[in-house]
């Protein structure tokens, strides 16, 4: 084969092979470079459940085990990542049936916090009594949790006090036991639709569970963009949002459905760590009195900006099946 003869042939093996994979190797470049900008203006949202192992009325023939197993199971398939759940211990001895339902969450991957043992209430119970209550919560946490962190903590009732002197001192103690705070930026209310629907399945009304269905989507779909909202008009972005739900019946029935209705309006999942890095969630970190806010709300009425209402229909689901 002579000097032409073999150029042409190098020119035939680029042809076929070296080209394609440079076009290839560009598009791969190309892909990720769109994801990494898809990412980039994505609604970064964590994911938080309070109140394991048991949370709100069952309806009949499902256990807290099938709860804890469907909610798990539509994490796992949304790819959410970790999901913090809170617990309460208290629930393991009122109801035994529940125990096993930490371990599941655990053998899934996702980490427990602190929502003390028994949903106390920081602003109408002292100080002392409250402290004692989230430390009987700790052995629980120490046992499932085997080395790793398990020192956040989410306020019973989101509530952090009732007073100056007693948030203070309060943050000084968690500080103390190195405690950080789960601040909540984005909620619909979701416990709210638990016992409805355990009513309505136990009388077997179908066409009402369809309407529960039906407004606990919007529910969800409207509180994104009402947070998205003061976001906006407080910042000009969008925070990474701290979700609080529950680990209830309907919530686990509705999981798949709820995490698609993110996933479809540009939610990316993210830890919770990842999400309270954002220097909006500073004041959760600090110990000493704040002016800063720690829910949008609580930062439209430091600038002085009217609050907005955002409609639930808990009246509506406290008739319905009774």
């Amino acid at each position: 084969m002579g000097i032409e003869g073999r150029r042409n042939a190098r020119a035939r093996l680029r042809a076929r092979w070296i080209a394609p994979l440079a076009v290839a190797a560009t598009m791969a470049g190309a892909a990720q470079a769109a994801q990494a900008a898809q990412a980039a203006k994505s609604v970064k949202m964590a994911l938080t459940f309070d109140d394991l192992p048991t949370h709100s009325a069952l309806p009949p023939g499902v256990s807290r085990i099938d709860v804890a197993g469907r909610l798990l199971a539509a994490f796992h398939d949304a790819g959410t990542g970790p999901v913090y759940g809170f617990v309460n211990g208290v629930g393991e001895e009122r109801e035994p049936d529940s125990v096993g339902v930490l371990s599941l969450w655990r053998a899934a991957g996702h980490p427990l916090a602190n929502h003390a043992w028994s949903h106390m209430d920081l602003n109408t119970h002292s100080l002392a009594d409250w402290e004692a209550d989230l430390v009987r919560n700790e052995p629980l946490l120490q046992r499932h949790m085997a080395g790793q962190d398990w020192r956040w903590l989410r306020y019973p009732f989101l509530s952090e006090g009732g007073t100056p002197e007693k948030h203070v001192a309060a943050r000084k103690m968690l500080k103390a036991r190195g405690y950080r705070i789960a601040s909540v930026t984005m909620s619909f209310g979701d416990y709210a639709w638990n016992e409805p629907y355990a009513r309505c399945m136990a009388k077997g009304d179908a066409a009402a569970v369809a309407t529960l269905e039906v407004s606990y989507l919007k529910a969800a779909k409207d509180s994104l963009d009402y947070s998205r909202s003061l976001s906006a008009t407080l910042y000009g972005r969008d925070i990474p949002y701290v979700l609080l739900m529950h680990a209830g019946a309907f919530d686990a029935r509705m999981a798949p459905r709820l995490l698609q209705l993110y996933r479809d309006n540009g939610v990316r999942f993210v830890s919770l760590e990842e999400a309270e890095r954002d220097k909006f969630y500073a004041a959760d970190f600090k110990t000493e009195a704040t002016s800063v806010p720690t829910s949008l709300e609580e930062a439209m009425k430091a600038k002085g900006l009217p609050v907005p209402r955002l409609d639930l229909p808990f009246a509506d689901l406290d008739k319905m099946c009774r």
